[in-house]
């Protein structure tokens, strides 16, 4: 079963979410995973110029992603409080500097050091984009279309940046990556500026405490997390592993976020239409079992359709669990720490893979724990989504009218 509407306001599944909004939530979305998504190429180009090793490279993508989870938890108890589109230009600002500073060492510790400032950096980012969602009347489906239009840059992107890198290295992919993250800025001008209270520069109004019970939430995103985005920063390696060049996994890339736009599109019309029994159980075992795939087959054909499954199943699996957790706190603050509990457990996930593949020379174990991982998450879904359920029947029968006598 997929979550049930989501919102702060209990209004119509199918209410509209603004057309501006979504472009100003992709904008941000999109410069909020620029660092998750391109480590690969980054993490490849640097072993490829610098001759650094896996786990070495491991502690790289590692730093970016717990500092975006640090960044992330920081916010959480005041999310309700912050102004969207501020938060957004500041980080997109800092992103920017520091990846054009990134480009021009080859040291390992400054390199360290601009990871740590990117992650925090898309902390902010995202903690941007799930406070404005918040503010809709359905915050998992204003994230699904923001992922969906954001996605539609990445398919280009995929092409662009690994061709950037063939001819003129991991520098210049650097720098094109810190000059996307300052033209996003400009598409984040439509996110609200105003705190909770509705107003820019008006008292808060009061929030209540959020309601206990959300780690079920919590604990269904860590273990999605670690098991799918483990072998992520290697997946380029993976690839050539078995001789895919990196720009033949590049347009492999392209395409799985051309269809993983079209899964997130389906998606929004699903959600409009109220819960779907299932959707996320699926989505979650689908990803997992193609991590196994990808680590394990040598066959290029398999590889490239594995890794189209992974992806959209992964940008289903990402909005479901975030509208578990805007069920249980509409104020999205465990919206933000879920969001959190994911890059902290990339970021020990990342760090395992790669003392595990420098190890046993390969990713095959990685990938299998992906697949049992989410099988484990599977069942506390399954689990919370029934509590869900009996709350919404014990209110439904607490509202209902007595018997007459």
């Amino acid at each position: 079963m997929s979550p049930p509407p989501v919102s702060a306001s209990t209004g119509a599944p199918d209410a509209r979410i603004p057309l501006l909004l979504c472009l100003g939530l992709a904008a941000a979305s999109g410069a909020a995973h620029l660092g998750i998504n391109y480590t690969p190429y980054l993490v490849g180009g640097l072993i490829d110029r610098y001759g650094f090793g896996p786990a070495l490279m491991g502690i790289f993508a590692t730093a970016e992603t717990l500092s975006f989870a640090c960044a992330m938890f920081a916010f959480a108890p005041r999310a309700h409080g912050f102004r969207p589109r501020r938060m957004a230009l500041i980080a997109s600002g800092v992103i920017a500097a520091v990846q054009v500073l990134s480009s021009f060492t080859g040291l390992f510790a400054p390199l360290l050091a601009g990871r740590i400032a990117t992650g925090f950096s898309y902390g902010m980012l995202n903690t941007a984009v799930n406070v404005a969602a918040g503010r809709t009347a359905q915050p998992a489906r204003a994230i699904s279309v923001g992922i969906s239009l954001q996605v539609v840059l990445f398919a280009a992107m995929n092409w662009t940046i690994p061709t950037i890198g063939k001819y003129g290295g991991v520098g210049a992919m650097f720098i094109a990556l810190g000059m996307i993250s300052g033209t996003l800025a400009l598409g984040m001008l439509p996110l609200p500026d105003n705190t909770e209270s509705g107003a820019s520069g008006g008292a808060e109004q009061p929030v209540p405490p959020m309601a206990p019970g959300g780690w079920p939430v919590l604990a269904a995103m860590a273990l999605f997390a670690f098991g799918t985005m483990a072998i992520w920063p290697f997946m380029e390696r993976a690839a050539h592993a078995i001789n895919l060049p990196a720009t033949t996994y590049g347009l492999y890339q392209g395409i799985a976020m051309v269809l993983s736009c079209l899964g997130n599109f389906t998606l929004t019309m699903v959600l409009a239409k109220g819960p779907r029994r299932g959707l996320l159980e699926v989505a979650l075992m689908t990803c997992g079992t193609m991590c196994a795939l990808l680590t394990t087959v040598n066959s290029q054909v398999v590889f490239a359709i594995a890794l189209q499954l992974y992806n959209v199943s992964w940008y289903i699996t990402y909005p479901l669990l975030l509208g578990l957790a805007y069920a249980h706190d509409p104020h999205g603050r465990l919206a933000v720490r879920t969001t959190g509990t994911w890059l902290l457990a990339q970021s020990a996930g990342s760090l395992a893979a790669g003392f595990v593949a420098q190890a046993t020379a390969g990713y095959g174990l990685v990938g299998c724990l992906g697949m049992g991982t989410c099988a484990m998450a599977v069942g506390i879904v399954i689990w919370f989504q029934a509590g869900l359920r009996r709350d919404a029947l014990r209110r439904d029968a607490a509202r209902a009218p007595l018997p007459a006598h």
